[in-house]
């Protein structure tokens, strides 16, 4: 899987690990409910009232999520500070790291069920074409952007994908982490192809759940999509992704392993800089936050 991914499974890393281009990632996390607003009305026109019951759904997570789940996001990110500052990063121990993670974020997929539930149940009928109609559109852009090119382009550019993260967290990569990085993208094979059909198994599981969505159980149907989502894709979805993320813990083991001291330098930098947003965060109203 893209080496993203291993942070986009969970809104507010999401947010604070990825929005460089903000001058606070402590902004950045205060005004996540806009970005799930932006996203969610790329794909339907929604009514006013749609708009300030998920506004309100969302302000709702927001407090839940500042106040009960910043503070475990800090308390792995320090475990992981310490393995860091004693350059303890053997193969198990980066596993370990990631599988911690991952174990985050049940409790988000939970809260964000009946918020989903809550604005899907919702949509005219109209809505629902309109979301058919954006989806597809999305899925063929998709499809032109990643899959019209050559094998060794389309390599190329995962490549440089990777690189360009990655650098965030490391700094310029030396050769060999170079190497790294691009054996790691030689190795994802046919990822994109799979992942786009596991995209588009969702999007009709989606639409035919919309066709119950005023049927008792409609709740069930979106805690399916949301919280088995890998399941719904399909088993190759399943089994790429499976594999996918062992291949992330080999690939961020290997480039520790091949850091040069400048790197890890800027690693625990960056660390050093997230852990203090994430204790500088309070949970007061996002209307009430000052800009960053």
């Amino acid at each position: 899987m893209p080496v993203n991914r291993f942070f986009k499974l969970c809104t507010a890393v999401i947010l604070t690990l990825t929005l460089a281009a903000c001058s606070s990632n402590r902004m950045a996390y205060r005004y996540a409910d806009w970005g799930i607003v932006w996203w969610v009305e790329d794909y339907i026109t929604l009514t006013s009232e749609q708009r300030e019951q998920l506004a309100s759904d969302i302000e709702s997570f927001r407090q839940w999520h500042c106040s009960s789940e910043l503070p475990r996001y800090q308390a792995w990110l320090e475990g992981f500070m310490v393995d860091l500052d004693e350059q303890d990063m053997q193969y198990q121990t980066v596993a370990l790291h990631q599988q911690d993670l991952f174990s985050l974020f049940p409790p988000l997929l939970d809260r964000v069920v009946p918020i989903a539930t809550n604005l899907l149940s919702s949509l005219s009928d109209q809505q629902v074409r309109e979301l058919a109609r954006n989806m597809e559109d999305n899925q063929q852009e998709y499809r032109e952007k990643y899959l019209e090119d050559s094998a060794s382009d389309t390599i190329e550019a995962r490549a440089e994908r990777a690189e360009e993260r990655i650098e965030r967290w490391f700094g310029e990569l030396n050769r060999e982490q170079r190497t790294v990085v691009k054996q790691w993208a030689e190795n994802r094979g046919r990822q994109t192809e799979v992942w786009l059909q596991g995209r588009r198994n969702w999007q009709k599981a989606l639409l035919a759940a919309l066709e119950r969505r005023n049927e008792p159980g409609f709740s069930d149907d979106v805690a399916l999509l949301i919280k088995q989502s890998e399941q719904v894709r399909g088993a190759e979805y399943q089994a790429m992704m499976e594999d996918g993320r062992a291949a992330l813990t080999t690939l961020l083991h290997d480039l520790m392993e091949t850091s040069d001291p400048e790197h890890l330098a800027h690693l625990q930098q960056q660390a050093n800089g997230l852990d203090g947003d994430l204790e500088a965060l309070t949970c007061s109203p996002s209307s009430e936050v000052a800009s960053g």
